[in-house]
């Protein structure tokens, strides 16, 4: 029989990225500065998750949220407010217009490409090296896949009205009487919080028996139980869902029962990766047991192959700054091809902005480990504020080494960078004690912990770091 003949190829490039979400913008730039022919491919050009429906519409109503809930606790510093009005519909079309001018920025470095490197339309795989994009075939040398994640949607709530993701949340014109949101994640508590202080009656339920993706067990407890004078969560659940005209009923089981009427439920119980359209099957590529091609985080590279990933859509560390740190990694190896160079990750670091925030820095402690406490409800500016409760728990090896930390913390974003800085320069606890700690000041509350790290690996520190540091100063 003859042999198949190939289809004539439309476009020839040296780097195809799919996708143009934050890592790939960095994928398409760090390959272009490397002297590649690019050509970014996107069936939409919406602007990155980060500024559509992630980071930023989400922190403008974090800050709405807030402004509301300060003018509710006033009174403890003998301000009296009366009666706060909340008008939801001015809330959301802040949200909405600021949001969507992050996305005019967004979308700016990529108007500044020439239309012979940007393409619209959806692309899959024909081979390793050919994609096919709405009729039309690329030849490309590498490939970077970046199409990011997707909402997860449960069957049960195929068809229901009423029923918001990330990708809708921001789009409803008033705010909901109620809410259930599935997933006590960062996603799920960040908007529960926030919905919550609006004045909306939130309800959150997970399956699992933590908040906030975090892993410490004693930071985990302290922050469920801080948010939980604000909102209702049910962890170790299991739900059922049914729709009651416009409203949905939940019933839940486990580790509690119960069932409740809402008339809007938010699911976020995670994002997956996007790979809908890509026929992945032709690549040739070895695929995990959730179907995302394996990889070596320090390369980007799928396998030995000339296709590499970033982003969401690898499932590892969905945050921004890593999307866009593997994006150059993986844009930078693709023009250099075969000259593959592994690159030096940063730490782990990630933030939930809860009040107050969480934080997740380095790697869990080991059995081990030494731990250093800071206790924040003694802790002498955070009293000042009225933000007095919260946990923090350094790790450190036996030298005294920082080598992870989790938070719950007020101001709990600050410190997360500081004990991140501190873990990429490998200081120990005792050269953090030896830093200035200006008083009264959040930053004092990391002393009792960096000093019980010192006591735990016999390190001695003199007489005069002990004046006035005690837990509630």
């Amino acid at each position: 029989m003859p042999s198949q003949q190939k289809p004539e190829i439309d476009i020839e490039c040296d780097v195809a990225v799919i996708g143009a979400g934050t890592a790939g913008l960095a994928a398409e730039r760090s390959a272009r500065r490397a002297g590649a022919r690019t050509l970014l491919i996107d069936d939409r050009f919406a602007g990155t998750t980060c500024a559509s429906i992630g980071c930023m519409p989400s922190k403008l109503l974090i800050a709405a949220a807030k402004t509301a809930h300060s003018m509710g606790v006033s009174s403890q510093f003998g301000i009296h407010a009366g009666n706060v009005t909340i008008d939801g519909k001015a809330v959301m079309e802040r949200v909405r217009t600021l949001r969507d001018a992050f996305v005019a920025s967004a979308l700016e470095s990529i108007e500044d490409l020439p239309d012979s490197a940007k393409l619209k339309g959806l692309a899959k795989f024909i081979s390793a090296d050919r994609l096919a994009v709405d009729g039309r075939i690329i030849h490309a040398r590498c490939v970077v896949i970046a199409t990011g994640s997707r909402p997860s949607i449960p069957k049960m709530f195929d068809g229901m009205k009423n029923i918001l993701t990330n990708e809708t949340v921001f789009e409803i014109d008033k705010l909901p009487f109620s809410l259930a949101v599935v997933g006590a994640g960062p996603l799920g508590l960040e908007l529960a919080q926030a919905f919550s202080r609006l004045g909306v009656d939130v309800t959150v339920f997970d399956e699992g028996d933590t908040v906030s993706a975090l892993k410490d067990h004693d930071v985990a407890k302290s922050l469920h139980t801080l948010l939980e004078r604000e909102f209702t969560i049910h962890l170790g659940v299991k739900i059922n869902a049914s729709q009651s005209d416009e409203t949905t009923d939940i019933s839940w089981s486990g580790a509690s029962e119960g069932k409740k009427r809402f008339t809007h439920v938010l699911l976020a119980a995670g994002r997956p990766p996007n790979f809908g359209g890509l026929d992945l099957a032709n690549t040739g590529l070895e695929l995990d047991e959730h179907g995302t091609p394996v990889f070596d985080s320090q390369t980007m590279q799928c396998g030995k192959s000339s296709i590499f990933i970033a982003g969401d859509c690898d499932a590892a560390l969905p945050v921004l700054h890593e999307a866009s740190a593997e994006g150059a990694i993986a844009g930078n190896n693709a023009a250099c091809f075969p000259d593959v160079r592994p690159s030096k990750r940063s730490t782990p670091l990630a933030i939930t902005f809860t009040d107050p925030p969480s934080a997740s820095i380095g790697v869990p402690a080991g059995k081990n480990a030494n731990v250093g406490v800071s206790e924040f409800s003694d802790q002498g500016r955070a009293k000042v504020e009225g933000h007095n409760a919260g946990l923090i728990r350094i790790y450190a090896d036996n030298e005294g080494r920082l080598t992870g930390a989790t938070i719950a913390a007020p101001e709990g974003e600050h410190f997360a960078h500081m004990i991140a800085w501190a873990i990429e320069d490998r200081q120990t606890a005792m050269q953090l004690l030896d830093k200035p700690f200006y008083h009264p000041t959040y930053e004092e509350g990391l002393r009792s912990a960096l000093k019980h790290i010192c006591d735990q690996t016999r390190l001695s520190f003199g007489q005069d770091r002990d004046a006035g540091s005690s837990p509630g100063v």
